[in-house]
């Protein structure tokens, strides 16, 4: 399963919901884009490492990005994007999800609502 910011953020933050759901994930992965995302919200060096600590602990594999996962990102931002506030960083998670043919955990689901090939699953925090 590929893992949204948003779930890794909420498992940082202490969510038991977020830490309920990695433990019952068997294989986990998330996109390069996350790890971006991710990085780019710490505040330094201290976070940064706890962010590549906690990755490694649950033996997160980082999705590169390739270019198919590209080429099906600007897709989804030319028939999405505008219309439902898809942004680019959105179209490349999901793009991410659909080539590596695996499902997406997300609690944001209304983001992702209009790329009928994706498959999600709703997490509630």
């Amino acid at each position: 399963m590929l893992f949204d910011t948003d779930i890794l953020i909420w498992y940082l933050r202490g969510n038991s919901n977020a830490a309920d759901l990695l433990d019952r994930t068997r294989l986990r992965q998330t996109s390069l884009i996350t790890y971006m995302e991710l990085l780019q919200s710490s505040r330094g060096n201290d976070q940064n490492q706890r962010i590549r600590n906690f990755l490694s602990e649950f033996d997160f594999a980082i999705l590169p990005l390739s270019a198919n996962i590209g080429h099906r990102a600007a897709i989804y931002m030319e028939a999405y994007g505008p219309a439902n506030r898809l942004d680019a960083m959105d179209t490349l998670i999901a793009a991410t999800a659909v080539e590596s043919d695996i499902h997406l955990a997300t609690a944001n689901v209304k983001h992702f609502s209009p790329i009928v090939e994706l498959r999600v699953v709703r997490f509630k925090p």
